[in-house]
């Protein structure tokens, strides 16, 4: 049998395998606020009017907003779960 231990930053060392415990309510906020943030400023670039005479826009702004909507999405729910609200199965 072999016995995984615990190291200080927090990953659980056994049989080749390296996994993370988990990510903690300060984490989580940090990372749904900054999901947000990009998501506002990705909307706000990608709302402003085509400038014909500087050329195509080269970064996709809407899409970038759609992924950090998702991402601010998985987030709210990880914290709904830390919070103890049960929403799997």
């Amino acid at each position: 049998m072999i016995r995984a231990r615990i190291r200080r930053s927090g990953f659980i060392r056994g049989a080749g395998c390296a996994t993370a415990i988990g990510m903690g309510l300060p984490l989580t906020l940090s990372l749904l606020c900054a999901c947000v943030a990009v998501g506002l400023f990705a909307g706000w670039r990608g709302a402003r009017p085509p400038d014909p005479m500087r050329g195509p826009r080269l970064v996709p702004w809407r899409f970038l907003m759609t992924l950090a909507a998702c991402g601010a999405l998985v987030f709210l729910v990880h914290l709904v779960n830390l919070l103890g609200l049960k929403t799997g199965r």
